[in-house]
């Protein structure tokens, strides 16, 4: 295999430690969905194809996944940019019976679930500073997602959605980070409770109340005036804390 030489791009405006290699078993009912099924496939034909594959088919989501979890584009990037490699590398040790087994969206957003939570543990130990008031660089948050959006869609749909989400986006980081993992997982990452609770290593029953919670806490944040523009962010408490 040839290692991949450029770094993932986010998607169109329209649209760690050792990572644990979660993400193996079937979808809902059994069966893998068809582009689970095709990344498989070229990965058991080629390890490279399928790699390009598994690119093309999942880049959107992990980055999604990681602007909805950081909240931040250059932090997305980056850490896009590290799970495809980490997942390039760990594809180089695999044989064809683990390929066979991969869950290939689970286990993409289990290697980006780590690094992030290995993010805000090594945050949590630097000193805390105050940042001198400036232009806004690119690892602001974007100030768009300041704009309210029209709350009917309901904060579920809107978590996901990029056009009508921005301001429910900025609201994430104020949730705990065990919520804001098991909200974006469900709801970005598209992942069901059984395969939330193996990324996180945490129950369903406390996948389920973390997503209640979190959204329960997202809809009083959402009809609070200024709580997306506060500035204040939950603790970086790892995505364990029950909070």
């Amino acid at each position: 295999m040839t290692a991949p030489t450029t770094a993932p791009h986010p998607p169109s405006a329209t649209d760690p430690d050792e990572e644990r290699t979660g993400g193996h078993g079937t979808e809902q009912g059994g069966a893998q969905d068809p582009t689970a099924l095709r990344v498989i496939a070229d990965l058991t034909l080629d390890a490279d194809l399928g790699f390009a594959t598994l690119y093309d088919a999942y880049q959107n989501a992990v980055y999604s996944t990681a602007l909805r979890l950081s909240g931040h584009r250059q932090e997305a990037e980056d850490l896009a940019a590290e799970t495809f490699l980490r997942a390039y590398r760990a594809l180089c040790g695999y044989d064809p019976d683990r390929i066979a087994a991969l869950r290939p969206r689970a286990w993409l957003l289990t290697i980006l679930t780590n690094l992030w939570r290995n993010g805000l543990r090594t945050a949590a130990r630097r000193p805390r500073t105050t940042p001198l008031a400036g232009p806004r660089t690119d690892d602001s948050p974007d100030p768009a997602a300041h704009q309210i959006p029209d709350p009917s869609p309901g904060v579920e749909t809107t978590v996901a959605h990029r056009e009508t989400g921005r301001e429910l986006a900025a609201l994430l980081q104020h949730l705990p980070p065990a919520q804001r993992a098991a909200v974006v997982l469900r709801h970005v990452g598209d992942l069901p409770i059984h395969e939330i609770a193996t990324v996180l290593d945490l129950p369903e029953g406390t996948v389920k109340s973390h997503i209640s919670r979190g959204l329960t806490r997202l809809r009083r944040l959402h009809t609070t005036p200024g709580a997306a523009t506060s500035g204040t962010t939950a603790p970086s408490t790892t995505p364990g804390d029950p909070r």
